[in-house]
């Protein structure tokens, strides 16, 4: 069978532009999806998906924001839906938090303490794991997580100091 040839070919400056887009911002992006999705398959999809997301909807970016922000809701709203398309989102049981017993216990040690908590974080239930990252490393407030995720702000707080209580117990049984 013969195909007929595309006439379809990409604007090389568009292409240019976009792949400089996702080296600025692919890493930091990832990271994100990474700290509400909990698992790298999972954020490396939603980093593919929301590129491709923006690349097709490029005429809707009005400026209004930064590239990097405007990339940045697709990237969290992406992993959201992921998680309410499991339904994954809210859960209320105490999470296990892992704890390496061989571990050395020289406080000192910074990078040790920074990968311990980055494990008991991706470690919560995914509830209190994406509330926790949308307060504290994505910087919105109560009322925006409410809303992104649809529950009652005061759901969203509550998982938010239930799973912030949970890392403090963990930090504290280290020291």
């Amino acid at each position: 069978m013969i195909r007929p040839q595309s006439t379809y070919s990409p604007d090389p400056t568009l292409q240019h532009q976009f792949r400089e887009a996702y080296d600025r911002y692919a890493k930091r992006l990832y990271n994100t999806a990474l700290r509400i999705v909990g698992q790298e398959q999972d954020a490396e999809d939603v980093l593919q998906e929301s590129f491709l997301d923006a690349f097709r909807n490029l005429q809707s970016f009005e400026g209004r924001a930064s590239m990097g922000t405007w990339l940045h809701r697709i990237v969290v709203n992406r992993s959201v839906n992921l998680l309410k398309s499991r339904k994954l989102i809210l859960m209320d049981a105490e999470p296990e938090i892992p704890v390496d017993p061989h571990s050395d216990e020289d406080a000192a040690d910074l990078t040790l303490q920074v990968e311990q908590i980055r494990k008991a974080v991706m470690a919560l239930p995914t509830g209190y794991r994406t509330v926790l990252s949308l307060h504290l490393f994505e910087g919105y407030d109560h009322e925006e997580i409410a809303s992104i995720l649809g529950i009652a702000h005061t759901s969203a707080r509550s998982q938010y100091h239930r799973a912030r209580n949970v890392l403090l117990k963990f930090i504290r049984q280290k020291d």
